[in-house]
This record gives C-alpha cells, structure tokens and sequence, in this order.
C-alpha cells in the first residue's frame, strides 16, 4: 500500500508543480493545487504506513495550503478572470469600443507592421494622477528569460486586435526603444 500511494504522491507532486509553475490562468493554477491535495493526501498515507510522523505532518499542513489554494484560484481568482470575461464580451455586443482585461496583457504577443510577433507584453504601467494608459513593459530576445531585453512601449503605438498587440514599428524601431533597467 505504501509503494503505490509513494508512487501516486510522486506523480500527483510533479503534476501539480507543472501546473502550478506554468502560470497558464486561473483554472490551470486551481485545478493543480487540486492535484497538490491528492498528492499530499498520499503521501500522508505513506507516512502513515511508514511511521514517518515529519513526512506525516509536514503532508497535513501542505495539504491545508492546497486546500487554500484551491478556494483562491478555483474559487476567487476564476469568478475575477470570468467577470473580466464578461465584461469583455459585454464590450464586443454594445455600442462603443471593445473592451479587454489587463491582466491578459502578460505574456501577449506584439506583432510589428508585418504581422511577424516582435516581442511580448509584461505589463501595462498607468498614469497615477490621469488614469490614462502610459506604455507597455515588453520583453524581446533571449530564451527562457535569460538574455530578454525589457522595453517601454509608448501605449500611442499600440492597437489590440485579435488577441495580439499590434503596432507599425518594425524589429530596427521596437530594438531602439528605450530599456528598462530593473534594480
């Protein structure tokens, strides 16, 4: 009984890291603390079964972190992503500009004048005192974050069609904007 239960918190552990780590949205992140609990739930029968009294309690207290886990992006973060959702699709069927949620800039592709992805978006930086939308932090090059360069991209030169950020700078304009330097 043990082995098997080994064998499944294992599987269940490296599952839900994946999960977890990949940050592909609140559901994907919900679903593997899901994952998380089943794994801890073994692996308490493993300390059980072993008398392992650390591995038992250190599964016990992991398995309530996942189980907040769960009430956070099951629960809170999924029911925030499905109002921005709504709000989104309230935006496409009423008259006026359509809309999109900010938080689904990470990770989005800037696609320059040719249609070719550029960079991705970061983030959005606003202006404190006017509200308004100043620039984008991108990042371009480098692999798996090392060798990225981070720039700011001037909100002006920006259009949002289809799930892309779209501007008419091509690779020479977008590599002479200015970079950002973190501390």
């Amino acid at each position: 009984m043990a082995d098997i239960a080994g064998w499944l918190a294992l599987a269940a552990t490296c599952i839900a890291a994946l999960m977890t780590a990949s940050n592909l949205g609140a559901r994907v992140t919900g679903w593997g603390f899901v994952v998380f609990t089943i794994g801890a739930g073994a692996w308490i029968v493993v300390g059980l079964a072993t008398n392992q009294t650390q591995l038992l309690w250190s599964n016990i207290f992991l398995g309530m972190v996942d189980l907040f886990g769960i009430w956070r992006w099951l629960g809170r973060r999924a029911r925030f992503s499905d109002a921005a959702d709504v709000e989104q699709e309230i935006s496409r069927q009423s008259p006026g500009e359509n809309l999109f949620a900010a938080s689904g800039l990470d990770g989005m592709p800037v696609k320059g004048r040719d249609g070719q992805v550029l960079a991705y978006a970061v983030d959005a930086m606003l202006a404190c005192a006017g509200g308004g939308l100043s620039h984008l932090v991108i990042r371009e090059g480098g692999v798996g974050g090392v060798g990225e360069t981070l720039r700011r991209l001037p909100w002006a030169d920006v259009r949002v069609r289809d799930n892309a950020l779209l501007t008419p700078l091509d690779g020479a304009a977008l590599a002479r904007l200015p970079v950002v330097e973190p501390a």
